[in-house]
């Protein structure tokens, strides 16, 4: 019997790249949803489109009762609440996401204990960052005797392939300060603040990052509970991206930053620079994932690093090959887990190597 595999969102940019990977990759049979009709989408003889707002529950549990896995990529996640996931682990449907967001997060792995129960294996934030990211990190971290500080930093040039959402999640990320862990305690850090100059591998060289709001800056101190720092960083390509979303963060009155048409107008009016700009910059997106610990007595630091020409296609991969190994059952780890916590290496590396995605990395000795 052939696998259904359920997209909420799957129109989207990121949505549909994740089909595209699953697509390739397996034999299942995909329904994806939006809330317009149809229109000119152009579905493969393995693909249904069914017209689906989230708000319409009776409609929604009988898709998701159809179905083996629940892929949920209708973010923004600032605003989602857990219904789906809850739905799935009512109905025993394994369930990943590509959700960006410490709220969201903190309120999925709220149900892990019920997903345990139900036997439902729940993957939370797949994607590249967060996603990939994480599984670079754990690859790292498990390198060391005692590891003690994670630092991850990404560049996304102009709009990484993705649409106005992605611009949305960027905007809603400078709204408040937040807590990161930092030399063991958390503590409260500014948004787009602390400027790093990273060295990316090529075209990217040095690059401005920034203290960026991130699930993983509260999964990671959970999962690997020896590290005392994680910090995570974001920049743009071009750089004036980034001096624009610094003056957002810093100079905008935060009441404005708080209003829902304001970020709908900023992420509108990026998403049409992107268009020009893209053509210049191209749509890539660069990952470092850096673990400093203890290693044969000494302090070192692994880095690794990934490149890819595009964000959204990349995002795709991955949370598309851990759909596939959760299907093939080579992946089984009931309750809701982030990325890190519930993939093995051995499997990310060999999932990696089917795409062709390649992961350099090298020591540094302090």
């Amino acid at each position: 019997m052939t696998d259904r595999v359920l997209i909420l969102g799957g129109r989207g940019r990121i949505g549909s790249a994740v089909a595209n990977d699953i697509l390739k990759h397996t034999q299942t049979d995909i329904t994806i949803t939006g809330r317009s009709p149809e229109g000119s989408l152009s579905l493969g003889e393995r693909v249904r489109f069914l017209q689906l707002d989230l708000g319409e529950v009776d409609k929604l549990r009988d898709a998701i009762a159809q179905s083996n896995l629940v892929v949920h990529c209708a973010g923004p996640f600032h605003y989602r609440d857990t219904q789906v996931l809850e739905i799935c682990i009512d109905q025993g449907v394994n369930y990943l996401d590509v959700s960006d967001h410490r709220s969201y997060t903190q309120k999925a792995l709220n149900l892990h204990q019920q997903a345990v129960e139900a036997g439902v294996t729940a993957i939370i934030n797949t994607g590249i960052f967060p996603g990939i990211s994480n599984s670079l990190v754990r690859q790292g971290i498990e390198k060391f005797e005692q590891p003690e500080k994670i630092h991850l930093s990404y560049l996304v040039s102009g709009s990484g392939g993705a649409g106005v959402t992605v611009m949305r999640t960027t905007f809603l990320g400078l709204q408040n300060s937040f807590e990161a862990w930092i030399n063991g305690e958390w503590r409260l850090v500014t948004p787009y603040s602390d400027r790093e100059n990273i060295n990316f591998p090529h075209p990217y060289q040095s690059s401005g990052v920034y203290w960026f709001d991130m699930p993983e800056t509260i999964t990671l101190p959970h999962s690997f509970p020896t590290v005392k720092t994680v910090i995570t960083k974001f920049g743009s390509i071009p750089d004036f991206y980034n001096h624009l979303t610094w003056i957002a963060a810093h100079i905008f009155p935060k009441w404005l930053m708080q209003r829902r048409y304001m970020i709908e107008f900023l992420s509108h009016v990026s998403h049409s620079m992107t268009d020009l700009t893209n053509i210049f910059t191209g749509i890539g997106v660069a990952v470092r994932a850096e673990v400093t610990g203890t290693k044969d007595g000494q302090t070192v630091v692994y880095a690794a690093t990934l490149v890819h020409e595009n964000t959204a296609v990349v995002s795709g991969v991955g949370t598309g090959s851990i759909a596939k190994l959760i299907l093939e059952g080579k992946l089984k780890h009931p309750g809701v887990s982030p990325v890190e916590s519930a993939l093995p290496t051995n499997l990310f590396t060999e999932i990696m190597q089917e795409r062709e995605i390649q992961i350099n990395s090298h020591w540094v000795t302090m």
